[in-house]
């Protein structure tokens, strides 16, 4: 008979079953005789089930832990779905609470884009630059009238706003209530062929496959057998590297940047054929610093609107992100020979240009 408590006075004071309520993660612990102890403050999103009373002083150890599961006297439970979601919504949501008008001071006016342009030269403008990334990834994917691609993480809509005046019909996927406003009223206005759902990619169900999918950002589609997958973001030297301060302020969860091995490593696995990586980290700098100067230009306004903290919170970020010496951003398109569905990259996270 199971027995549910929140009391965690039964857990001995050394061991794995011990360490787990003083992580920050919500979840429960079944003990032998079948008592569930929750850990953590919310809705459990994993279980750790104890078959003995020396598998609850099992030490923290990788060989430890690891025998012990072999052995049967660990089982572990976790809903990664639902902490995938509920992570990612957070993370957005903190990031983009600030409403449409504040980062619409500092990146481009022509589409809107929070990704990196691509610059023909140094003294280029930044809305050109935009226009020169939507042209690239519009002949990357081979994109004719009557197409369908769906685009993760919509932002301000450039994708629809490029695509859509050219034929091709857009689904955007975006956990922002602000940005699904945002596009729709695009669509609506200008009579693009599109639509736009306020759902994580996880939770998202399409009718039939998609021609091609584009990416600024997370890494996981559906595209059809044959279609193509635009992907971009920033990269790191050493995985599992943001700063304290990025995860305080910036990106919160566990969300990382990717490495470029890593990415290229999980596609092959899963049956992708890379059609070409393209190294733009000078394109990411111009951006940054662009950005960077627009927000001070607008230094006064965004003070009265948001408050002293965000300007110079945003002035921080913008800045060293212009200087980072560590940070690298590809491009890289790849193949769906056979349809198949891309899994296994959701903690892939490349958070500057991660727009929804």
């Amino acid at each position: 008979m199971t027995i549910e408590t929140t009391s965690q006075r039964s857990l001995p004071r050394t061991g794995l079953a011990a360490l787990l309520p003083q992580l920050d993660i919500p979840g429960s612990i079944q003990l032998p005789d079948g008592t569930i102890v929750k850990v953590g403050a919310g809705e459990p999103i994993y279980r750790v089930i104890f078959r003995s009373a020396r598998a609850l002083r099992t030490p923290m150890t990788e060989l430890s832990i690891g025998r012990a599961y072999l052995t049967g006297e660990i089982d572990f439970v976790y809903d990664y779905l639902r902490d995938a979601t509920k992570m990612n919504a957070k993370a957005i949501g903190e990031h983009y609470s600030r409403s449409d008008d504040f980062y619409l001071t500092f990146i481009d006016k022509r589409y809107r884009m929070y990704s990196q342009g691509l610059f023909k030269s140094q003294d280029e403008s930044i809305e050109d630059a935009s226009e020169h990334k939507m042209e690239t990834m519009f002949s990357s994917l081979g994109l004719t009238p009557g197409m369908r691609i769906l685009d993760i993480g919509g932002g301000w809509g450039g994708v629809t706003q490029y695509c859509g005046a050219r034929g091709v019909h857009v689904t955007t996927l975006t956990l922002t209530a602000d940005s699904a406003r945002f596009i729709q009223s695009l669509i609506t206005e200008g009579n693009l062929p599109g639509e736009v759902f306020l759902q994580d990619f996880f939770n998202h169900k399409p009718q039939k496959p998609y021609d091609h999918i584009v990416i600024f950002g997370p890494c996981l589609g559906t595209p059809g057998p044959g279609g193509k997958m635009y992907l971009d973001g920033s990269a790191a030297v050493t995985k599992y590297s943001p700063s304290a301060f990025t995860r305080e302020y910036i990106w919160g969860g566990t969300h990382t940047f990717f490495t470029l091995q890593d990415v290229i490593r999980e596609l092959l696995y899963h049956g992708f054929e890379i059609v070409d990586v393209a190294r733009e980290t000078t394109d990411y700098q111009l951006t940054m610093l662009e950005w960077a100067k627009r927000l001070d230009a607008a230094k006064e306004t965004i003070i009265a609107g948001w408050g002293e903290e965000t300007y110079r919170l945003f002035r921080l970020f913008l800045w060293a992100e212009r200087m980072h010496s560590s940070r690298i951003v590809y491009r890289r398109i790849i193949s769906s020979p056979n349809g198949r569905l891309l899994k296994g990259l959701a903690h892939l996270r490349c958070v500057e240009c991660y727009k929804s």
